[in-house]
């Protein structure tokens, strides 16, 4: 970059640097910082007079009718020289005007590096997490949030993004979890309790758990605990609840007890993440537990088998995607040796929870196949509705015949089937076996 000065500055300033030669010296200036020499021709479409006039004093022409400027760079460098008013060269001429000036390309290729350096302990954790289906969400997240400006709104500077990304790496460390309170997750990863509350941070974050369970975007409270609950992660330890009935445990400690006693009566339960967490009860041996998206499959079991006189067979609810609470008790039971068989919606987000179930808890597909959704379509039940792209990981047939048909069965149209299967089932029985049932009386679903 040049930076001698040879020849009268001022002369300079009276030639060049007018308002009407300025776009004369933006256009040299915009080559110079991209990395180009100062050669060939400069042209300004739409000239004005005042501009055009400039241009032919510049060079001692007169001047012609048209719309455009034109300066020959080699001309102009020469010219100056000649009348004395400046022999160091047009680039000097353009840096004594406007500045100092820094090639572009250099200076892009330093910022993405520096940009690069900021993020990269984000990308380490991406590219290090031990769970393949993990990586792969937590990458194709990472590219979204570079491609569409996300990150960089986020952290305006390297300098920024660079302890914003070590907060991240720290909290991305630690997804999936097992029912910790989102406080003590921010303390963990950030050392303030508070760092997830709100911000940039928290932003990051909360899509990045997103993009781990696949949870849609619902831009709500309840969406974002939603999406925090099925990482592991809880806003506090007793909101995090799961509904249940007839869990066979141990009639020890104060959880056991009233799991116990409920199961004596027939009546559903919930249980707070806390119970679980702190009062964990000791499981009865293994068994098939049904795991229903809906809170009225559950208490429609409970009802008819109390109608019927015999103990309910153990059913575990997730009202939609599963809470922490959910989680974690699935995960108990399925470490206990505890078979999971999950029904859910025939939308797309009941497909989604049952897809992530299978992955994350190891829950079987319970009157989820493409023949049972054939089955209920042929029976005239379910209703219109969009259905896009439906993955099912257990049915390759599945997702094309739901976006065939445009129509959704929610658990409430097969309602009277999944009753008959879950009273017919061995548990059942084997539930029956070991509970006296001392009260008939149906319990109402409009209280659950």
């Amino acid at each position: 970059m040049g930076d001698s000065l040879s020849g009268d500055l001022e002369r300079l300033r009276r030639l060049l640097g007018g308002p009407d030669l300025a776009w004369l010296l933006e256009r040299m200036r915009y080559r110079l910082e991209a990395g180009r020499p100062l050669e060939g021709t400069v042209t300004l479409r739409s000239a004005t007079t005042a501009q055009r006039a400039a241009v032919a004093r510049l060079f001692g022409t007169p001047l012609r009718p048209s719309t455009t400027a034109s300066v020959r760079l080699a001309e102009l460098e020469a010219e100056l020289a000649r009348s004395g008013v400046w022999s160091a060269g047009l680039e000097a001429a353009v840096v004594a005007l406007t500045g100092p000036y820094e090639v572009r390309a250099e200076v892009l290729a330093e910022r993405r590096a520096a940009w690069e350096a900021a993020w990269a302990p984000v990308l380490e954790v991406v590219e290090g997490h031990p769970a393949v289906g993990h990586r792969d969400a937590l990458r194709a997240w990472w590219q979204r949030e570079l491609a569409t400006g996300i990150a960089r709104r986020a952290a305006p500077t390297p300098e920024v993004a660079g302890a914003l990304a070590e907060q991240l790496a720290g909290v991305l460390q630690r997804l999936p979890a097992d029912g910790v309170a989102i406080g003590s997750l921010a303390h963990d990863a950030t050392g303030s309790a508070h760092a997830l509350d709100r911000g940039p941070l928290a932003s990051l974050a909360l899509r990045a758990a997103r993009a781990l369970v696949d949870v849609p975007a619902e831009v709500t409270d309840e969406g974002d605990r939603e999406a925090w609950a099925a990482v592991g992660v809880v806003r506090d330890e007793v909101s995090s609840t799961v509904l249940t009935l007839a869990l066979p445990a141990e009639p020890e400690g104060a959880t056991g007890r009233a799991l116990a006693a409920w199961a004596e009566t027939g009546q559903p339960v919930v249980l707070t993440l806390r119970q679980l967490r702190f009062d964990p009860p000791a499981w009865l041996p293994p068994a098939v537990v049904r795991v229903v998206e809906n809170p009225v499959v559950l208490s429609s079991i409970a009802d008819q088998a109390l109608a019927a006189g015999v103990a309910p067979p153990p059913v575990v609810c997730t009202a939609g995607w599963p809470s922490a609470a959910a989680v974690r008790l699935l995960r108990e039971l399925r470490a206990a040796g505890w078979e999971l068989r999950h029904h859910g919606d025939f939308d797309p987000d009941g497909v989604a929870i049952t897809d992530w179930l299978v992955r994350e808890v190891g829950a079987l597909p319970w009157r989820m196949g493409a023949a049972d959704y054939a089955e209920a379509l042929d029976a005239g039940l379910g209703r219109a509705a969009p259905v896009g792209s439906v993955t099912a990981s257990w049915d390759a047939e599945l997702g094309p015949a739901m976006h065939r048909a445009q129509r959704v069965v929610e658990e409430e149209a097969v309602l009277s089937t999944l009753v008959t299967d879950a009273l017919g089932s061995p548990t059942a029985r084997s539930v029956r076996s070991r509970h006296s049932v001392r009260t008939s009386r149906p319990y109402p679903a409009s209280t659950i």
